[in-house]
């Protein structure tokens, strides 16, 4: 019995050796999902100039600054700030008006300096009076001992340069100065909508707000303080013995009265 059992055993594996030679195993099929995924290769199999350097530091990625408030302004007066946060709310914006002291731009001064003497000063200032510029001013000595003359202050920049381009006909060097005076601006700060990186400033000025505002980071914390928005009037401050004073909000169309 025993060499029967041996014997098919043998006659058996004979028969699968043979299964496996003629019929080869059915291949299994590629996955389309991986066909276009790269082979994975050794870092010996790369060439020389495409392996990475074992001693390169790793390089942080640059932290990404993004703004999350910006400051529209600064405007002449609250009227003019007020009907700018009125508009931007209208478009989706969340402004909050906010006062600081500053310097508030009084206008262009066209100035002709470095006269050497009174004679040369007058007689300057007859040369420009027969050119048709009747407003001209000398102005007292200056420290250094040099006379100037003033010829105007304007409140738009294209009239103070004609006037100095008029003054350059007749040989003279005329300088443009900004006058600039203490005060009070203001300014409406808010928050950038998704999507967009500045505010729509066409918009704004379409409406006869004043064109001379400009988009710029809202300042520092410490700088922000009593910002207030133009729906929600802001706590009042304690009253003294002697006065009390309160603070409305500033509506659109109407001058708030400030403390």
């Amino acid at each position: 019995m025993r060499r029967v059992f041996f014997a098919l055993l043998f006659l058996n594996l004979a028969y699968l050796g043979w299964a496996l030679w003629v019929t080869p195993p059915p291949s299994v099929p590629a996955n389309p999902q991986l066909a276009h995924l790269p082979s994975l290769k050794l870092l010996t199999e790369l060439p020389a100039d495409k392996r990475p350097d074992p001693d390169a530091v790793a390089r942080k990625p640059e932290p990404v600054v993004t703004t999350t408030c910006m400051s529209v302004g600064p405007f002449p007066d609250v009227t003019n700030s007020a009907q700018a946060a009125a508009i931007l709310k209208m478009k989706g914006f969340e402004p909050k008006q906010r006062a600081a002291e500053g310097d508030t731009l009084q206008g262009y001064a066209v100035i002709v300096s470095g006269l050497k003497s009174e004679q040369e000063a007058d007689k300057t200032l007859v040369m420009l009076e027969h050119a048709g510029i009747k407003d001209a001013l000398v102005m007292p000595a200056g420290t250094d001992g040099l006379r100037r003359i003033s010829l105007g202050l304007f409140t738009e920049r294209g009239r103070a340069d004609k006037r100095a381009e008029a003054v350059k006909s007749l040989g003279l060097k005329p300088d443009i100065t900004e006058r600039k005076i203490p005060g009070t601006l203001y300014w409406v700060d808010l928050a950038p909508q998704p999507g967009m990186s500045s505010v729509p400033m066409t918009d704004l000025f379409a409406e006869g707000v004043s064109s001379k505002v400009s988009v710029t980071p809202c300042p520092g914390p410490q700088q922000t303080a009593g910002v207030a928005s133009p729906s929600a009037a802001p706590a009042p401050a304690p009253a003294s013995p002697a006065t009390t004073t309160t603070a409305s909000a500033p509506t659109p169309g109407a001058v708030p009265k400030l403390p």
